[in-house]
């Protein structure tokens, strides 16, 4: 039986925060599929299929991160670094758990979205963590692309095919991803100098960073307004998020002109409440417009 503190460990490998975003937005992606409620069975087991894949690329990103989280203050104390698991155990936790959440998918939900959420796992695991990060400084923009995958994931899981609405939610993370990264990567310009990652602020230096955040926030606040545009969601969903897209704004602006100690971090911390004010009130519209 495993003692509470390895479950922990386990816990910790699955890098829950970065997860229970990912599932958020897929599971709002299944209720935003269909008019009603989403099948009850896609519901049950299209999440846990998609919590257990992306725990499994959660735990396979820490894996083959081992030496650099080991020098950066933020990923020091994770399990492989404290020796808390082992790699044995925690390339048989990935393994496990990532199979055990395709053949979930596949058997209960359906093949599309076993075979898009196993190719999400494959370009972040893989592609992003492998190659992208180490490689060349747009990595968070290409590789995003894996993370934008979970609203198109739950729809899939619901109906059992891909709409355009489905990608405007995929696009809305897409561009959200580089200014919410870039952030934190201004924060922690020296560590990924430390480390040899080729993050933008340490490539292009971060006053450019500042300027490619505001940009990108810019063209997120156009993104945005594409659920409403396309007849998708209705004014609930415009009003909320166009004050949203505001305080946004308000904050790369700021960051770009009037740059002050710790502000790059409250903007990476307000991108998380943004998206998932983004999505709640994708959902709010969907059922009360």
């Amino acid at each position: 039986m495993l003692r509470p503190r390895v479950v922990r460990e386990y816990y910790e490998l699955c890098k829950p925060r970065v997860v229970m975003l990912i599932v958020f937005t897929a599971v709002i992606g299944m209720f935003l599929a269909v008019p009603g409620l989403p099948p009850w069975s896609a519901l049950l087991w299209g999440t846990l299929g998609i919590t257990l894949q992306s725990a499994s690329a959660a735990a396979i990103n820490q894996i083959v991160d081992r030496n650099i989280d080991a020098r950066m203050a933020r990923t020091c104390g994770r399990p492989l670094v404290t020796h808390s698991l082992t790699m044995t155990q925690s390339i048989a936790f990935a393994t496990v758990i990532g199979v055990i959440g395709f053949a979930v998918l596949w058997f209960w939900v359906n093949p599309l979205t076993a075979v898009l959420t196993q190719l999400s796992l494959i370009g972040y695991a893989g592609i992003y963590t492998l190659y992208l990060k180490r490689a060349t400084p747009q990595n968070i923009v290409i590789g995003g692309a894996s993370g934008a995958m979970p609203p198109v994931l739950g729809w899939a899981a619901a109906t059992g095919e891909v709409h355009v609405h489905a990608w405007i939610l995929f696009a809305i993370i897409f561009i959200w991803t580089p200014p919410h990264f870039w952030a934190l990567a201004i924060e922690r310009r020296d560590e990924y100098a430390k480390v040899d990652i080729p993050m933008l602020p340490v490539t292009h230096g971060i006053e450019y960073t500042r300027t490619q955040v505001l940009l990108y926030t810019v063209l997120l606040t156009v993104i945005t307004v594409l659920p409403y545009a396309t007849g998708m969601s209705g004014w609930l969903y415009l009003f909320g998020a166009l004050a949203l897209d505001g305080l946004f704004l308000a904050y790369a602006v700021r960051l770009k002109w009037w740059p002050q100690p710790r502000l790059a971090m409250k903007t990476f911390g307000y991108s998380i409440v943004y998206l998932m004010g983004i999505f709640a009130l994708l959902l709010l519209d969907h059922y009360l417009i």
